[in-house]
């Protein structure tokens, strides 16, 4: 599979790319894309269609948060940036995607990484529009199921929501109190775990379509 990763940063990528096995590398094009800018995300799509023909699998990962009460005064660019990153460019990429998919009749893969926070809201200081993001794309999974079924299609939709994983939004946290203890000193799931998820979604045979796969850290306490 060719993959093509969409970055702000896209030097991260390309460092990604550069401590992979020749033959992986290979087949992995960054490609820098601010998925808050709906034409950034379109010149992505474009650049798609050009070099390879198409999209067969999506995978919805951009997100950001910020350690922000939604009362906070001055929290107007938060907000909006919640929203345009962890809701609005999800929709924009499927939108995309499908129609892709559509074009060439490909039965393809629509993947939206959620959260638990798509389902539950945790009490934790500073979460704003976090928790209302996720739910947003536990809905927006639905509303792709129901849409694409309605068309005939045989493409899958898949929510994946995985609790705490070890990544750059658990140091944004610092050591608020999640689930009534300490962040930094609960069990976190680690990336790779998610993308063994991935995996296993993206490899079920064509007759089954898993909606909502849910990750947890043994112990979690949320």
């Amino acid at each position: 599979m060719i993959t093509v990763g969409l970055a702000r940063r896209v030097e991260r990528v390309e460092a990604l790319r550069d401590n992979l096995p020749a033959e992986i590398a290979a087949r992995l094009y960054p490609f820098r894309c601010d998925v808050s800018c709906e034409e950034d995300i379109l010149k992505a799509f474009a650049f798609v269609e050009d070099k390879f023909g198409g999209v067969d699998v999506l995978i919805n990962n951009a997100g950001t948060y910020k350690c922000v009460d939604l009362l906070a005064e001055d929290n107007s660019d938060v907000l909006r940036e919640s929203l345009a990153v962890n809701v609005l460019a999800a929709a924009f990429c499927s939108r995309e995607a499908v129609k892709s998919m559509k074009r060439r009749s490909v039965a393809g893969h629509i993947i939206l990484i959620n959260s638990i926070e798509g389902h539950k809201v945790p009490v934790y200081p500073g979460a704003n529009l976090y928790p209302a993001g996720k739910h947003a794309i536990t809905a927006i999974t639905e509303t792709i199921r129901n849409e694409l079924r309605t068309a005939g299609t045989k493409i899958k939709v898949t929510s994946v929501s995985p609790g705490l994983v070890k990544t750059e939004m658990i140091d944004v946290c610092g050591t608020i109190a999640y689930g009534g203890e300490d962040i930094t000193s609960l069990p976190m799931l680690q990336p790779d775990d998610i993308a063994d998820g991935i995996l296993y979604v993206l490899g079920t045979p064509p007759h089954v379509q898993v909606h909502e796969l849910t990750i947890k850290p043994v112990g979690e306490p949320v």
